[in-house]
């Protein structure tokens, strides 16, 4: 397995990461814990060491999960968490306020240090951008537990360049996490050019569009009434049905359908 480093930072991590959220959320009914254990130490015996999480996932109990996977293996492999989500008020469904007030950063942060069983997180997220609470403050309250060596690296997701800036002058942000795929190529006109100039590094997550460029979904694709993906526009019968074409012409050709995905531009 390849190893990079993120930005300038010293935090090297394998070049594939795991992102652990829908063993636990989203995609689905949560999948069996012991099997998701196995399936997590497995990935530490090809070689990842770069897992990530989110309080929000479950919520907690995929922390829950990532933290007794991989507790066999510390110093070994790097966890990231997130921060940054409200918990929902009564009769709400889900988590969807922001909530990035430093009192509630820190209390997070000490409640994920305790269901991920570790004495430092490596690499803290702001989840989402909060309007309401500067990113100053948000950067600042991250360094405070950088200082009290309760995080080792402070990250954001989904940021916007200027945010990025701001956040970065206050305390070093190591990596920005963001989608990118063949589908969704933004990143490439503002944020990885500001990334680059600052030195931080880059996780893209969904690399493969939530399973829609694996050649797997068509129109005849079911999802569970609690995936994600219902709620999400690419993922609508008609996309699926243009997607279930292009899978087709791949296997008429005897290419795998990433191939021809990667050979053919990427889809709105």
């Amino acid at each position: 397995m390849q190893k990079r480093t993120l930005g300038k930072s010293n935090l090297e991590v394998s070049a594939i990461g795991l992102g652990c959220m829908g063993m636990s959320f989203g995609y689905g009914p949560p999948a069996d814990k012991k099997e998701m254990i196995a399936l997590i130490r497995s990935a530490v015996e090809r070689g990842v060491t770069f897992f990530d999480t989110a309080e929000v996932y479950g919520p907690f109990t995929n922390e829950e999960l990532v933290g007794e996977a991989l507790a066999p293996f510390r110093g070994q492999v790097v966890i990231a968490s997130k921060f940054g989500f409200a918990p929902k008020s009564p009769g709400e469904s889900r988590w969807a306020g922001l909530d990035s007030r430093p009192g509630h950063v820190k209390q997070v942060a000490e409640a994920s240090l305790k269901r991920l069983k570790v004495d430092a997180i490596d690499l803290l997220y702001q989840h989402r951008v909060d309007p309401d609470v500067p990113i100053e403050d948000v950067a600042g309250a991250v360094k405070e537990l950088i200082q009290e060596g309760k995080v080792k690296h402070f990250g954001l997701s989904e940021a916007g360049a200027q945010t990025i800036r701001r956040a970065h002058a206050v305390q070093p942000v190591t990596a920005v996490q963001s989608e990118y795929s063949l589908w969704w190529r933004r990143p490439e006109a503002e944020l990885l050019p500001t990334l680059e100039e600052l030195g931080i590094g880059f996780v893209p997550f969904s690399p493969l569009g939530k399973g829609f460029l694996t050649g797997k979904i068509d129109e005849q694709t079911k999802f569970d009434s609690s995936d994600f993906r219902n709620l999400v526009p690419r993922f609508t019968p008609e996309a699926r049905k243009a997607a279930g074409r292009r899978n087709g012409a791949s296997q008429s050709k005897g290419r795998s359908p990433r191939t021809i995905w990667n050979s053919g531009g990427c889809w709105p």
